[in-house]
């Protein structure tokens, strides 16, 4: 059974309803190469952060450590946010969608998520036939 019909199988039950996280992991719609894809929210002021994919393994650290980490897809290895940068994210609280193929890792996140040293890697916005750069490097996006 994948994960989008045990999810979905669950999807109109009453609040409060419990499924086995094991259960749920086992069925996940990873991707071919066993990713899926994690969104970092700012848990106080709901701000989007990053985009980053996580691997079971990677997953089932962030869960038992409280320290996020994912899978770098360029560097093919686990990559604890915040190991070289000090830009670490701890989590607060993790919620898949309702088909379980995407992860919104809700986060506290103690300086820049950005490589760029933004506080978000979404700086850049689509205004009409442009795109125009939101902030400056090493501040906040707006």
């Amino acid at each position: 059974m994948k994960a989008a019909n045990l999810l979905g199988a669950h999807e109109m039950d009453v609040g409060g309803t419990r499924l086995p996280l094991a259960a749920v992991l086992d069925n996940l719609p990873w991707s071919a190469e066993g990713l899926i894809a994690a969104i970092a929210q700012q848990h106080d002021s709901g701000e989007v952060l990053m985009l980053a994919w996580m691997n079971r393994t990677a997953l089932e650290e962030t869960l038992l450590a409280g320290r996020v980490c994912y899978w770098s897809r360029s560097r093919q290895k686990l990559w604890r946010k915040g190991e070289t940068s000090g830009a670490t994210q701890h989590l607060i609280e993790a919620r898949f969608d309702c088909d379980g193929d995407a992860l919104l890792l809700r986060v506290d996140q103690n300086a820049g998520a950005c490589h760029t040293g933004r506080s978000s890697c979404f700086y850049n916005a689509v205004l009409g036939d442009e795109i125009v750069i939101l902030s400056n490097p090493g501040e906040a996006v707006p």
